[in-house]
């Protein structure tokens, strides 16, 4: 059996818990479509390009938990779609969704949720390697392809330690991405101000790039990636930084983000964030 810590939080914390709550509903509508399940909303992407997305716990719901029927529900309808069979919430808000996804079959995995709110300072910017400089990256850009898949190579390679996947990688991946409009996509995200794109770079090589996605007053950092070639110079570590500042120099007054795990984690801390509650994703 899978249990996740209990946390008492404080006033100010439980409303921080609302607020990412209500980004969680909010973030995806700029992109996907909402369908009611009850208790679950299913976001189903406009188009065939761009994020699959996932179902999660309908904002507001008053009326009885969602059951494994329900989950099915939803799976069946992803199915139909050829969508991920994904589930995403926070445990602390919907501690009950755990028991129903898994009697629908699916295994649940979780990941560290941490925040800077609106009273947390974050940490001072780290330096540099010499050469490197960490920049938001505009949607006419030359770097914006490489910026884009960076974050593809590196979760194509997990994990923190150094690699060999570097340069001839990344230009395999920024010209699939160009053919197949992720680049265009993320450009037109660019312009229409709900992504915002950090990278750093050594002269024009990108090295390392991240997102985060305002909503509002609340933004999620996603999507930070090193080159494995590239990796433990404090890359992610800075582009996070640069995420915090331009979000915070916006008028952001929370950003929050989701580990993979406590490795991962632990560099965040080094940013400032808190350990805060934590993300779950169920899928087959």
């Amino acid at each position: 059996m899978h249990a996740v810590t209990s946390v008492d939080h404080a006033p100010d914390d439980r409303a921080l818990l609302d607020e990412i709550e209500r980004y969680y509903d909010a973030a995806p509508r700029s992109a996907a479509d909402a369908e009611d399940f009850g208790p679950l909303t299913l976001f189903v992407r406009r188009g065939d390009t761009g994020w699959q997305y996932y179902a999660r716990p309908t904002l507001g719901h008053d009326g009885p938990a969602a059951t494994a029927e329900d989950v099915r529900g939803v799976l069946e309808r992803q199915r139909e779609l050829g969508a991920p069979e994904a589930f995403e919430w926070v445990a602390e808000q919907n501690p009950e969704l755990r028991a129903a996804v898994e009697a629908a079959g699916l295994t649940v995995h979780e990941h560290p949720l941490l925040v800077l709110g609106p009273q947390d300072e974050p940490a001072p910017a780290p330096g540099l390697p010499e050469r490197v400089e960490v920049r938001v990256v505009g949607a006419d850009a030359p770097e914006l392809a490489d910026a884009v898949a960076v974050p593809h190579v590196a979760f194509g390679n997990p994990g923190t330690a150094t690699g060999s996947a570097g340069a001839a990688e990344l230009a395999e991946i920024a010209a699939k991405l160009t053919v197949d409009g992720g680049v265009a996509r993320i450009a037109r995200r660019l312009t229409d101000g709900v992504t915002v794109l950090a990278a750093a770079l050594d002269g024009t090589e990108v090295l390392c790039a991240g997102q985060h996605n305002p909503v509002g007053p609340v933004t999620e950092v996603v999507g930070v990636g090193t080159l494995p070639s590239a990796r433990r110079r404090g890359l992610g570590l800075a582009v996070t930084a640069a995420l915090v500042a331009h979000a915070r120099a916006n008028g952001v007054r929370t950003v929050f983000l989701s580990a993979s795990d406590e490795d991962v984690a632990r560099i965040y801390r080094r940013a400032g964030f808190r350990p805060f509650a934590t993300a779950l994703i169920a899928e087959p």
